[in-house]
């Protein structure tokens, strides 16, 4: 089992190692497409319009700018300790053995392409639904990569969000993660999409099913290990949907 994560747009602050080492990331057949988007990103960000090109918050364009000019000089620390927020609050990666998330675990990245929580990189800000000039749209530039790069084997299970989602098609068998709340009004059950809880949801599931050692192989056999780890889950298809209750 390979469970796909997206990144977060909340990272540490700064890194507390040696600087980026691309020949030493996972997925070496990334390598090229790395340094093309590093490259990319540079320059952007020495532009004018930069905060509009990469969807920069107002708050946020001087502390973004000045963490992806200095990619290749900053300190790097591990994939398992840059990503903060909701999502990875709950994977709560520390009380996890390191070496089984390390197997298991793939993140996505509009800057990275693809990475294992044991690569070291710097802090940035790039997300996989900029338009970077010259490469245009960073979903699309990756995929032709990606499809080379990545070859898992068993079945995966899909947490990533749209525009990551897009960048790779997962190969089958594949199960990706939705969730639910289901609210009942005279008596009739109606179902919403959640965004935050989503998050939170995510990372939850992803956390039980490390910490359990679970090698679930087939989509079924992965809706009968999250139930009995707790969640109210069906399977529709090709999605593992996870139903909260208020």
């Amino acid at each position: 089992m390979h469970i796909l994560l997206p990144p977060s747009e909340k990272k540490a602050i700064e890194g507390d190692g040696p600087p980026l080492d691309l020949a030493s990331l996972s997925f070496p057949e990334l390598t090229a497409a790395r340094k093309r988007v590093i490259t990319a990103l540079t320059r952007a960000c020495r532009r004018r319009d930069a905060p509009e090109t990469l969807g920069l918050p107002a708050g946020q364009v001087d502390e973004a700018l000045a963490r992806n000019k200095a990619l290749k000089e900053a300190p790097a620390l591990p994939v398992a300790r840059l990503y903060t927020g909701v999502l990875y609050d709950n994977l709560d990666l520390p009380s996890l053995d390191p070496e089984a998330a390390a197997e298991r675990v793939v993140v996505f990245s509009g800057l990275w392409g693809a990475l294992r929580l044991t690569d070291r990189v710097p802090p940035y800000r790039l997300s996989m639904s900029v338009s970077l000039p010259p490469l245009g749209r960073l979903g699309t530039f990756w995929k032709p990569a990606m499809t080379k790069a990545l070859r898992p084997s068993g079945l995966i299970v899909d947490m990533r969000s749209g525009p990551y989602a897009a960048a790779w098609k997962a190969p089958m068998p594949a199960v990706a993660v939705r969730v639910f709340r289901e609210t009942v009004t005279g008596g009739v059950p109606k179902r919403t999409v959640v965004s935050h809880m989503a998050k939170a949801t995510r990372g939850a599931i992803a956390h039980d099913l490390l910490d359990a050692g679970a090698d679930p192989a087939t989509p079924e056999e992965l809706l009968k290990t999250v139930a009995d780890l707790g969640y109210t889950v069906e399977l529709n298809g090709t999605y593992l949907d996870v139903i909260l209750t208020s």
